[in-house]
C-alpha cells in the first residue's frame, strides 16, 4: 500500500458562486483549451530515452503502456487485455486489445509492440533499458496479431514492472528522424496528439478524436473532454506562480515552498501535492576520484550538513526529509529503520576528517592537506535544476563550509557535459533523484556501472552490493527482497556513506478552482494524463 496522496482543495467559494450544494454532481464540460505552467523542457520528447520524469506529466498525453498499476501496485489491463507469467517466471505473454490504433493510423498489434521490446535491447537507442531489465530478455515474438511473448534468460523480479510500463510508440517511428528528438512525427495511442512544439516557448496538444480504450479504472472512459491542453514552458518559479495568480494560465506544477500557502489557503485554487517513488533527491559520493575516495571524508561530510535545518529553511515545511535508499511511498522495500539512525553531528564530522588528515586550514577557512584544499565538486544537470534546487544546494555548501571547513564546489552542466563527466567519473558527487519502481531505481544506483548501474553516480562496486541485488531480483519473494534490500540500504548509506538522502521529491500542482479532474496516477504518483480534466463554463 503506498503513502496515500496528500490534496487539499478548496471549493467552497466557487459553490457559493455556482448556488449549489454539491459540486460533485456537475457533469464534465466539453470543450475547451486548458493553459498549463510547466517547469521542465524536455531534453528528447521520445518517451523510450527520455530520463527527466517531470517531462512525463505531458509526455503521458501521447504515450500508454500494456498494463495500468493501481495504487496497491496490482496490474490491471490498459493495451494489454489479458497477461500471464509462466510458473517458472521466464515466459511473459501480453494478449493485446484488437480496437487500439496510434495516433498515426498504424494499428495497434503484436509485432509493433514485439518491435517496441526489441529496440530497449539496443544500448546505442535505450541505454538504461539495454543494461538494465532489457539485457535479460532473451527474445520477444509475435504468436499472433494481438499475443506477445517476452523470453527472458533467468528470473528477473521486476521485469514485470518493465514491461507492463513501458511506452509504446507506432512502428512508423523507428524509421523517422525524429526517433531521437522525439516530436509530432512519433505517435503514440494516447488520449491527445502532440501538434505543436515551439522549443523553450510551449507544446500544444489537440484530443485524440478516436479514443475509447483508457483503463477501467478512469472517470471518463472515451475521448478527452478539452479539445487542446498547451503546456507553457515557465521555469521560474515565481513566474509560474504570478501567471496562475493573474490568470494567463489556469494550472500549474512545481509549486515553491514559499507559494504553497498562496493557492492553498485561498478557494478560488485548488492545491495538489504527491510523493514520488523511487530514489530521494540525493548527494550521491564519488568513491573513485578526489577527497571522497576516503570513507572518513564521505562519513564526515554526511555529519556534517544538518539536512533538518536545512530542508526547513529553503522548503519552509513544504517538503520531507529523506533517510534511505528509497522513498516511503514504496512500503513493499522502504525500511523505516534507517529514519534517524545517522544524521547532524558536527563534533564528529571534525573529528573524522582530523583522523583523516584535513587539520590545516586556509585563509578562507576551508581544510586542507599537503596544500590542498578539501574540495569536493557537485555536479547538478542544468536540465534538473527544478524544484527550488539551485537554493538547496547553496544551503548544502553553506552547511559543509561552516561546520567542517569542507568546500562543496556546485557545477551546473549541460546535457553534453554531464553524460561526459558521468562516463569519465571526474567527479566529486552527484546529486539526482529517480522515479523508476518495483527497485529498478536501487539496480541502477548501485549495480556495478558497466553491468547495469547506469547512474551509479557514487561508483560503487563492492561485491556485497552486487550479490544482493541479484539475489533479489532472482526472487518473486517479496519478503526476501525487502530484507535484501534493506541490508544494502544500511551498507550503502551508514556504512560506507556513499549516498547523503536529503529530501522526497513530489509533484505540486495549483489550479483554478473551475478546473477539475486532475489527479495523479495511483502508484508512481506522477501527475496523471490530461484525458479526465474539464472546465466550468
Amino acid at each position: 500500500m503506498t503513502l496515500p496522496i496528500r490534496k487539499i482543495a478548496r471549493n467552497a467559494a466557487l459553490a457559493l458562486l455556482l448556488g449549489t450544494a454539491s459540486l460533485a454532481a456537475q457533469e464534465p464540460v466539453r470543450g475547451g483549451t486548458l493553459t498549463w505552467g510547466i517547469e521542465t523542457e524536455a531534453a528528447t520528447l521520445n518517451p523510450h530515452i527520455n530520463g527527466q520524469d517531470k517531462t512525463k506529466l505531458y509526455l503521458r498525453n501521447t504515450y500508454e503502456s500494456l498494463l495500468y498499476r493501481t495504487a496497491d501496485g496490482d496490474y490491471i489491463p490498459w493495451l494489454a487485455k489479458a497477461h500471464t507469467v509462466s510458473d517458472d517466471g521466464l515466459t511473459y505473454t501480453f494478449t493485446l486489445r484488437d480496437d487500439v490504433t496510434f495516433t498515426d493510423g498504424q494499428p495497434l498489434t503484436a509485432e509493433a509492440v514485439v518491435q517496441n521490446f526489441i529496440a530497449q535491447k539496443d544500448a546505442a537507442y535505450a541505454r538504461s533499458a539495454a543494461n538494465g531489465p532489457a539485457k535479460n530478455l532473451t527474445e520477444a515474438r509475435a504468436i499472433d496479431d494481438h499475443t506477445v511473448e517476452l523470453k527472458l534468460s533467468q528470473v528477473y523480479a521486476p521485469f514485470l514492472d518493465f514491461a507492463a510500463g513501458l511506452d509504446i510508440i507506432s512502428p512508423a517511428a523507428f524509421a523517422s528522424d525524429q526517433l531521437q528528438s522525439g516530436g509530432t512525427d512519433i505517435a503514440g495511442t494516447g488520449p491527445f496528439i502532440l501538434a505543436e512544439y515551439v522549443k523553450g516557448q510551449q507544446l500544444r496538444y489537440t484530443r485524440n478524436e478516436d479514443y475509447h480504450w483508457p483503463p477501467a479504472t478512469a472517470a471518463n472512459q472515451g475521448p478527452a473532454y478539452l479539445d487542446e491542453v498547451i503546456y507553457r514552458i515557465l521555469p521560474e518559479s515565481s513566474v509560474r506562480t504570478g501567471a496562475l495568480s493573474s490568470g494567463q494560465v489556469n494550472v500549474i506544477e512545481g509549486v515553491s515552498g514559499n507559494d504553497a500557502a498562496i493557492f492553498r489557503d485561498d478557494d478560488a485554487f485548488t492545491y495538489q501535492s504527491a510523493f514520488n517513488t523511487g530514489t530521494p533527491y540525493s548527494l550521491f559520493l564519488n568513491v573513485e576520484h578526489g577527497p571522497t575516495q576516503d570513507v572518513e571524508v564521505r562519513r564526515a561530510l554526511i555529519a556534517a550538513i544538518d539536512v533538518d535545518a536545512v530542508i526547513a529553511s529553503v522548503y519552509r515545511g513544504e517538503r520531507t526529509r529523506a533517510w534511505g535508499i528509497t522513498t516511503p511511498v514504496d512500503t513493499h522495500f522502504y525500511d523505516k529503520r534507517i529514519e534517524g539512525s545517522y544524521g547532524f553531528d558536527a563534533e564528529q564530522a571534525n573529528t573524522l576528517l582530523d583522523n583523516a588528515g584535513w587539520t590545516a586550514r586556509d585563509a578562507d577557512g576551508f581544510r586542507t592537506k599537503d596544500g590542498n584544499r578539501l574540495t569536493i565538486e557537485v555536479i547538478q544537470a542544468q536540465a534538473t535544476v527544478r524544484d527550488q534546487r539551485d537554493v538547496l544546494l547553496q544551503a548544502l555548501q553553506a552547511q559543509a563550509r561552516q561546520n567542517a571547513g569542507i568546500d562543496l564546489a556546485i557545477v551546473y552542466v549541460d546535457a553534453g557535459t554531464y553524460t561526459e563527466r558521468r562516463n569519465t567519473g571526474l567527479f566529486g558527487a552527484i546529486a539526482n533523484s529517480n522515479t523508476p519502481t518495483d527497485a529498478v531505481d536501487i539496480e541502477y544506483h548501485y549495480l556495478p556501472v558497466k553491468e547495469g548501474g547506469s547512474i551509479n553516480y557514487s561508483r560503487a562496486s563492492n561485491p556485497e552490493l552486487k550479490q544482493w541485488l541479484h539475489e533479489a531480483a532472482a526472487t518473486h519473494d517479496r519478503k526476501a527482497r525487502f530484507d535484501l534490500y534493506s541490508r544494502l540500504q544500511d551498507f550503502a548509506i551508514r556504512d560506507r556513506a556513499l549516498a547523503l538522502p536529503i529530501y522526497v521529491p513530489e509533484d505540486q500542482i495549483a489550479a483554478e478552482a473551475t478546473v477539475h479532474g486532475i489527479s495523479f496516477r495511483p502508484f508512481k504518483q506522477l501527475p496523471e494524463n490530461a484525458q479526465g480534466i474539464w472546465i466550468e463554463e
